[in-house]
């Protein structure tokens, strides 16, 4: 029985795993994302309405515009692109994977991370809809165990911003980039992936419930790209909304967001407030008196 759980550690480190289930999570395959030329035939959005005339301001109310006599033809206008970025289904990237135990605590992720990007006109836009101005960027899952990041391809954290519970990273079109997540901890987390509503590891739509990438303790786990193979991505690109990866497959509704559902390992997990509960630990808490039962 196989699991998505794969550590993605090329890049900064040599490899990476996908684990093996152990528990009621159901049986797992890696499936390859559409190929490029399936993704060139497919098409998406619908057409706009024909116009059919012109009515002028001062028209009255029963005006019927003109029209199109025998032999004359309308065409109809493009549907405008959206503006901002998606993610396009970039180049191909060695990232070999192997595979591990591991067995969810709980079917319920133990944090969430969700994090929007756009290029630097759209977050502006954004930060002056939530009323914000942009300031350092720090994104922290749970109690703080393990920090996420997009990054550029040298490595270096992308700039963005946080307001009104919202994280806004900036992207530049045609820039590459990878999702980072650093494990602070002793114990494995089991991280399932999004980006634009796709399922990293087979392109599909996501779902917490599906498997993902372990990253191992006080280790750092780099997803490159959609994974085509168990030895290669395609690497996540910036680019327009109508060249997204997404836009092209299942549709773009949900571009510009990358989603992290973090799983817990079952047994201790040795977290900050885990910790911190046991060095707190009372070893005569007050003691009160004996109440008659009901």
């Amino acid at each position: 029985m196989f699991v998505s759980s794969g550590v993605l550690r090329h890049s900064l480190v040599s490899s990476c795993l996908l684990a093996a289930a152990c528990g009621g999570y159901g049986d797992y395959k890696v499936a390859q994302p559409t190929t490029p030329s399936a993704i060139a035939s497919s098409g998406g959005g619908a057409p706009a309405p024909v116009s059919s005339g012109y009515e002028p301001a001062h028209a009255a109310a029963s005006y019927e515009p003109a029209r199109p006599s025998m032999g004359e033809s309308r065409v109809a206008e493009p549907v405008p692109d959206r503006p901002g970025l998606g993610t396009t289904f970039g180049e191909s990237v060695y990232a070999p994977i192997s595979y591990a135990p591991f067995q969810r605590a709980s079917s319920a992720p133990w944090a969430e991370v969700l994090l929007h990007y756009n290029d630097a006109q759209g977050i502006e836009a954004h930060a002056a809809y939530l009323g914000a101005r942009p300031e350092p960027l720090e994104v922290y899952a749970g109690d703080g165990s393990l920090a996420v990041a997009l990054v550029d391809d040298a490595g270096r954290t992308l700039p963005g911003l946080s307001a009104g519970g919202r994280t806004l990273i900036v992207g530049e079109d045609g820039a590459r980039y990878k999702i980072i997540v650093r494990n602070g901890t002793t114990a494995r987390f089991e991280i399932v992936a999004s980006v634009d509503g796709l399922d990293v590891i087979d392109g599909k739509p996501a779902d917490p419930g599906r498997r993902g990438y372990i990253v191992d303790p006080h280790d750092t786990l780099v997803i490159d790209g959609f994974r085509t193979s168990d030895s290669d991505v395609a690497a996540f690109r910036f680019g327009k909304v109508a060249d997204s990866y997404a836009a092209q497959t299942s549709g773009d509704r949900n571009v510009g967001v990358v989603g992290m559902a973090i799983f817990s390992e079952r047994g201790a997990v040795w977290t900050p407030a885990e910790l911190g509960r046991r060095d707190s630990a009372d070893p005569f808490p007050a003691r009160g008196y004996a109440v008659p039962p009901r």
